[in-house]
């Protein structure tokens, strides 16, 4: 049967019904077939289920198409497209499950055990078989997945070379002709492997394989017999050196000779030897000896209908020069010698051995005629019990869990559940929010976030109150939650205080304090998805640090809310120093405007918004860092640093502003710059200023210190020397900061420049380049991309290292 291009089907479509048809129908033959392309190697009982396995998913899930216009049809083409379908599936997935599982690969459904059928606590085999069907079973074990299936289309589906070939193409493999080559090496393997035997041929005649088919160029060579029960067809006596005709078995006609050469190999099996062919194809008029109802057939008892490897008395043909062997390689155009030059084997026949196709079709290779033993009955009772104690063990564990009573539990002795607590319970009463009354401000001793009034449209409303601290306690996966470094995100330790709950930006928003941090809480006006919590650690607050917080975060923009005692509130640009602070708008509730955020802002540093605010006892500069309270900036010596809205500090601000990007999201509180060195350039190139940035955060630990470089020209940023985290120079603790950079003079000149704050009384550079200078500044000449340490001394004898 053919099964030529089989996705699309080349004869046509194949419907699920016509496919299922055909499944049922030849349902022990596919599954044969898989069982012997399967290697061996997974055990027979595996091996068994896998076959069916395989054949009951090669059912497609719809209908398979087919080409428009069908091609010619062969006379070998397939008369049922649905069984040829179905047995390419088999053979392919067959294919599949003898391939070797990889560490990288992607494993296949097919590699693995199937699933069903699946059998407990038995173990299924075909038959036992004879010394042949073993001998066979080895034979096959040793050839590769695609060489098994060209051996069993050739001998089970009595299919021809090309037809082989298409098949196993049409299946996957990548080189058919090398399968075959190995169906063609176990055939001769067959003939070979008893060489004293009667009726085997000699070493260096040809093998007689499975269905073998003169191809092209083998003049001379007649069509062989067919499939079991054939009848032999006549001798072919044309060409020179021809073999003569192998006679076939009964109930089938033999085709007649071509003249002068054969071209084609006969798609038949059940091929045997006969007695005599010693030696030699000549021209002679006798065939090969085959089964009841061919010439000169041998019957053997029991073994009706099958060929044999022994043969009658025939083939009395033999090369010329007798058992030289010459006659295949005698010229193509001139007949053959005389048979009277063929030696006969005057040996008594011997009963005769089945041929690897035939023995395909016994019990040894069913799948479907099975026995049955158990599996390991010791180990499957250990295993019971092994089970059975998990099992006892795990419903007992989970029973001591779920008791209640007065024993330790997972928790030792921890109130219960924190819905059940009473204090918990409070903390999530929107009734128990502290609110605290617009007047109590102007009158209290101090003022931070304890005396914020609770403002806004919705402060009265108790459900969103309740989903806010709900969200605080246990916030789900679909929320966005964010803290600074430090905070901590658990739930409200009692009822907290309510700071702001209004609609901003087409959010819902509201503000809490805890007294340790303050948390905002925002969901769409629209729908729920998108709910978001913030949390960020404000405890310590004092006037200033409590004077704004973000209450909105939108398209680029934020939106602050100030304090009750921020008299106003402007908008500077800080890479602007000269330019006049914008005023800013706030409403009755003290929620700004929105302004461009500097934070995580996409592009270059072209523009750098600060909030300008003033209260009752000055003007304060604040900066939105990313996180819940904005950042206020200093100016000056550690020692007394004051709010940098003069104009010298914003001039400093204005070439270093663009360095508070490195200090975003770190739960920053103040950030202040220090000019702590101002330093002749070489070659008359002006004065450099140093000046020394460091970030304060609220937790008290993780500070950050920047060093930078300014040279004489105002409009160009400021240079990082040197950064360093958890380092005290340039604060309070240390007010000492030691660094350099290697810096090129408008002539070209390349210079190592250091500097340190004025406790420096000398420095020294080792290293690439080897200098050393009195007083904190030092400029030495070095070559481009050289490297030096830096150490210094201070005024009481220690030395001290540049920053990193």
């Amino acid at each position: 049967m053919s099964t030529q291009d089989l996705v699309p089907s080349p004869v046509g479509p194949v419907d699920v019904e016509q496919a299922e048809a055909a499944l049922v129908e030849r349902y022990p033959r596919l599954v044969r077939i898989a069982y012997l392309v399967l290697p061996p190697a997974l055990g027979r009982n595996r091996r068994v289920l896998t076959a069916h396995a395989l054949v009951q998913r090669s059912l497609p899930r719809r209908r398979v198409p087919g080409p428009a216009v069908p091609g010619p049809r062969r006379d070998e083409d397939a008369v049922d497209p649905g069984y040829a379908y179905v047995r390419g599936e088999v053979l392919r997935q067959a294919l599949v499950a003898g391939l070797p599982l990889r560490r990288l690969a992607l494993p296949r459904r097919a590699q693995f055990p199937p699933l069903l059928p699946h059998v407990w606590g038995l173990r299924l085999f075909p038959r036992v078989g004879g010394a042949d069907e073993l001998a066979l079973d080895q034979r096959l074990s040793r050839l590769s997945g695609p060489g098994r299936a060209a051996y069993v289309l050739r001998g089970l589906e009595r299919q021809g070379d090309p037809e082989v070939l298409r098949v196993l193409a049409a299946a996957g493999v990548e080189d058919p002709a090398a399968a075959l080559a190995e169906a063609d090496a176990l055939d001769a393997t067959e003939d070979l492997d008893d060489p004293a035997a009667p009726g085997a041929l000699p070493p260096g005649d040809g093998a007689a394989r499975v269905g073998e088919q003169g191809g092209p160029g083998r003049a001379g060579i007649s069509d062989d017999a067919g499939f079991l029960g054939g009848a032999g067809r006549p001798h072919g006596t044309d060409g020179v050196g021809g073999r003569p005709g192998r006679a076939g078995l009964p109930g089938r006609e033999g085709g007649p000779t071509s003249p002068g050469a054969v071209t084609g190999r006969a798609e038949r099996v059940g091929e045997q030897s006969g007695r005599g062919r010693a030696d030699g194809t000549g021209a002679g008029p006798t065939g090969t000896a085959g089964m009841p109802g061919g010439p000169a057939g041998t019957h053997i008892p029991g073994r009706d209908g099958l060929a044999t490897r022994s043969g009658g008395p025939g083939r009395a043909a033999g090369h010329p020069g007798g058992a030289s062997g010459a006659g295949r390689d005698a010229a193509p155009d001139g007949p053959g010698p005389a048979a009277t030059g063929a030696h006969l084997d005057p040996s008594p026949a011997r009963p005769g051995r089945l041929s690897g196709a035939a023995l395909l079709e016994s019990d040894e290779f069913d799948p479907c005629a099975l026995q049955a033993r158990p599996t390991d009955l010791v180990r499957r009772r250990q295993h019971a019990r092994a089970a059975f104690v998990a099992v006892v063990a795990l419903v007992v564990c989970g029973a001591l869990l779920g008791l209640p009573g007065d024993g330790w539990g997972r928790n030792g002795a921890a109130a219960p559940s924190y819905a059940r607590n009473p204090a918990a319970e409070t903390a999530l009463d929107p009734g128990a929010v502290k609110r605290v009354g617009a007047d109590v401000w102007p009158g209290a001793t101090r003022q931070d976030f304890s005396v914020w009034p609770a403002r806004g449209g919705l402060t009265g409303d108790t459900a969103l109150l309740r989903r806010a601290l709900a969200v605080w306690a246990r916030p789900g996966g679909a929320v966005r939650s964010s803290a600074t470094p430090g905070t901590p995100v658990g739930p409200p330790m009692g009822p907290p205080q309510l700071l702001f709950a209004g609609r901003v930006d087409a959010m819902r928003v509201v503000l809490f304090h805890d007294g340790l941090r303050a948390v905002r809480y925002a969901e769409p006006v629209e729908g729920t998805a998108g709910a978001a919590l913030d949390f960020a650690r404000t405890d310590a607050a004092d006037a200033v640090g409590a004077a704004a917080l973000v209450v909105s975060r939108a398209s680029g923009n934020v939106r602050y809310l100030t304090a009750p005692w921020v008299r106003d509130t402007a908008v500077r640009d800080l890479l602007a120093p000269a330019r006049a602070p914008r005023p800013l708008v706030r409403d009755a509730d003290g929620v700004t405007d929105p302004v461009p955020s500097p934070a995580r802002a996409a592009g270059a540093c072209a523009r750098w918004n600060a909030l300008q605010v003033r209260d009752g006892s000055g003007m304060r500069l604040l900066t939105d860092l990313g996180e819940l309270a904005p950042a206020r900036l200093l100016w000056g010596s550690p020692a007394a640093p004051v709010d940098a809205t003069g104009t010298e500090a914003r001039e400093a601000w204005a070439r270093t502003a663009c360095q508070l990007a490195a200090v975003e999201g770190h739960g920053v509180r103040s950030v202040s710059a220090w000019r702590f060195a101002r330093q002749p350039l070489p070659e008359g190139a002006g004065h450099g200023t140093w000046v020394c940035t460091r970030a304060e955060t609220w937790r008290g630990t993780g500070s950050r210190v920047l060093a930078q470089f300014l040279v004489p020209s105002p409009g160009v940023p400021a240079a990082l020397a040197a950064r360093s985290e958890g380092s005290p120079a340039c604060g309070v603790r240390d007010p000492r900061v030691l660094a350099g950079v290697l810096w090129q003079a408008p002539g070209g000149g390349w210079y190592v420049l250091a500097a340190g704050s004025p406790d420096f009384t000398s420095l020294e550079t080792s290293g690439g380049v080897k200098s050393r200078s009195e007083g904190p500044l030092l400029a030495v000449r070095a070559k481009p991309g050289a490297r030096a340490d830096l150490t210094g001394t201070l005024r009481d004898g220690a030395r001290r290292t540049a920053l990193r």
